[in-house]
């Protein structure tokens, strides 16, 4: 029996980071479902959102079962959530009110998902599901191209000092950020895991100086 794909195994250099120095990557082009909001990770909208992310990737990833599978079909382990934040215009970062936070969250998809399966799946996941989010979702291509990465062990809130020692490491390095977003991979489940065992991939985009 083949043994399904975990990107997280196959492409190790994405996912696997060093907690200690962080790395300088050029991130291929990559498929994935998204949907974007606005508003604290708390909150409905989000954790609705999400919800409606994992439902759609949980149908394109059974879908063997019922015999709706795509040309080049391989089962797979269903990638991490990842998120792309900012905040909204006009207003600043500020880590105790998250209600201008504006997000891109994403899952992953392999190769074989096409537009037109993506939204045969989204299509069956709204017609036995009740979510209002799932009309939302899209699905498309996505490059971080050439970034710096780093895994962060620990709360969300406490972030900033990861992106700090990135920073400084990266202009050492010859290079300089070119963007105030920064996309997150969430290894772990925010939903179950305790704040000082998260563990998180933060990467954002840089340039040579």
């Amino acid at each position: 029996m083949q043994e399904k794909v975990d990107f997280k195994k196959k492409d190790k250099h994405l996912y696997k980071p060093s907690s200690k120095t962080p790395v300088i990557l050029d991130v291929p082009m990559l498929q994935y479902i998204m949907i974007e909001g606005v508003g604290a990770p708390q909150g409905e909208v989000f954790q609705k959102s999400v919800q409606a992310l994992y439902n759609i990737a949980y149908k394109i990833r059974m879908s063997h079962k019922k015999g709706l599978q795509p040309e080049g079909y391989y089962e797979f382990v269903v990638p991490p959530l990842e998120g792309i934040w900012d905040v909204v215009e006009g207003t600043q970062y500020n880590v105790s009110d998250k209600s201008n936070f504006k997000w891109s969250l994403m899952i992953r998809q392999p190769e074989f998902v096409t537009h037109a399966f993506f939204e045969s799946m989204k299509t069956l996941a709204m017609q036995t599901g009740e979510n209002d989010y799932l009309k939302d979702v899209k699905f498309g291509e996505q490059s971080d191209e050439l970034t710096c990465q780093m895994l962060h062990i620990g709360p969300f809130d406490c972030e900033p000092e990861t992106f700090e020692k990135m920073e400084v490491w990266v202009k050492d390095q010859g290079y300089k950020r070119i963007s105030k977003t920064h996309r997150e991979i969430y290894l772990s489940d925010f939903n179950r895991t305790a704040p000082e065992k998260l563990k998180t991939v933060l990467r954002f985009k840089i340039e040579k100086k």
